[in-house]
């Protein structure tokens, strides 16, 4: 039996959870920003652990308070450590600009804040360590050697492209930091960048991959906005799944007839999506950050082929 230990890592409204592996070769799944490692020195030594000994760090995705973390975490292993993370996202761990590339490809379009850019380039200064080259690249389906310990890498994009899960194949210990998103957490509303893969990859949680115990990266909620646990057991894993996939196809359902409809600029925050938001009862700030609701609607928009651009 691997010992699995939460690491949490606050950062504004959000805490972000990370996990140690107690395997042979120790690992930590998600790092935080760039003071998170530092914060998890005394978790670890709580536990008679040292941070100095972590030979692997397992990235889920590339948002920065999953990666931001690395580099310094990465140079208090003595750069001994693998730094692992999907092809698709390792750009994002290469680059600050990658990050701000993404924002203003996605959310970015529909916010009408000049300042907001320039925003975004001071908290990816502050939150990500540095820039560094991963030193594995996973496509999906790889099983990482974690000293005797198998661990399965799974593809699971739809939040991000390069989304993975890791599964310690003996335990079913499943770890997809934002790839299972319910309800939301603190803002209220799910984000994903791709609303089909996003679908399919619940699909394969919930129907092949069927955790034995789900690590969550966030306090993500249930419909009646309870939080989720750090550990869900099976039935638990289920209903959060589950429910990630009802949301969707409410929301889905919500955003269709508003594409066929075409764009209506309001002086709403949410427009031109105000009528997505109303008819789904979504009240929270849409500007606040990492707001995820411009987002999903930027993904739906992309995904329909009806893109008209930013802003009607």
């Amino acid at each position: 039996m691997v010992d699995i230990h939460p690491l949490v890592a606050p950062w504004g409204r959000f805490a972000l959870r990370s996990f140690f592996i107690d395997a042979p070769e120790p690992a930590i799944v998600d790092t935080g920003v760039s003071e998170s490692p530092e914060g998890m020195r005394a978790g670890l030594e709580a536990i008679g652990r040292r941070i100095e000994d972590v030979r692997w760090i397992l990235l889920t995705h590339g948002h920065i308070d999953h990666v931001g973390g690395a580099h310094a975490l990465w140079e208090l292993t003595g750069r001994r450590a693998e730094v692992v993370i999907h092809r698709d996202d390792a750009a994002m761990l290469r680059s600050r600009e990658a990050h701000v590339d993404e924002w203003r490809e996605g959310r970015g379009r529909w916010l009408t804040d000049p300042a907001g850019e320039a925003e975004e380039r001071a908290v990816l200064q502050r939150a990500i360590s540095g820039e560094m080259e991963p030193t594995v690249l996973l496509d999906g389906g790889e099983v990482l050697d974690l000293g005797g310990v198998a661990v399965a890498a799974h593809a699971i994009g739809g939040h991000t492209r390069g989304a993975v899960a890791y599964v310690v194949e003996e335990t079913r210990d499943v770890f997809v930091g934002d790839a299972v998103q319910a309800y939301g957490a603190a803002s209220g509303f799910p984000g994903y960048e791709d609303p089909d893969r996003y679908r399919a990859s619940l699909e394969l949680l919930r129907d092949e991959i069927r955790p034995e115990r789900l690590y969550l990266g966030h306090p993500y909620r249930r419909a009646d906005g309870s939080p989720f646990g750090e550990v869900l057991d099976a039935a638990g894993a289920l209903e959060a799944i589950q429910g990630s996939l009802d949301n969707e196809a409410c929301i889905r359902a919500v955003v269709q007839p508003y594409l066929a409809a075409g764009p209506v600029a309001t002086d709403s925050p949410y427009s031109p999506f105000q009528a997505v938001a109303e008819a789904l009862g979504y009240t929270g700030d849409p500007t606040l950050e990492p707001a995820p609701f411009f987002t999903t609607m930027n993904a739906y928009i992309a995904q329909s082929g009806a893109d008209r651009g930013a802003r009607p």
